[in-house]
């Protein structure tokens, strides 16, 4: 019997970069994108969900994943939930889409 098809995040491609949702989980043991959870990329955090932090280190561990700077990375919605809408600019879809395949092997 085949495996069932994984499920794929929404990303979608603009002239101001590529948006897509994430869900994060806080305090983990480790930073790590652990697959696709509904329509969100999902991240666990090592940071606590107080004052910014897992906000910063998603910011951060993004930038560095998709290799462009922290300040080409923004949460545009969602700063206070573990869903989150992030664009990145200065990447296209199929780089989301390698960094999802890297992560599962």
């Amino acid at each position: 019997m085949p495996d069932p098809p994984s499920p794929a995040p929404r990303i979608t491609e603009s002239a101001n970069g590529v948006t897509f949702s994430v869900h994060v989980q806080p305090r983990a043991s480790r930073n790590e994108i652990c697959g696709v959870q509904g329509e969100a990329i999902k991240l666990r955090l090592t940071s606590p969900p107080v004052e910014g932090e897992a906000n910063r280190l998603c910011v951060e561990f993004l930038a560095k994943r998709l290799g462009v700077p922290k300040s080409c990375v923004a949460i545009i919605a969602g700063e206070k939930s573990r869903h989150k809408t992030v664009r990145v600019s200065g990447s296209d879809a199929a780089a989301v889409r390698a960094l999802l395949e890297n992560s599962r092997r």
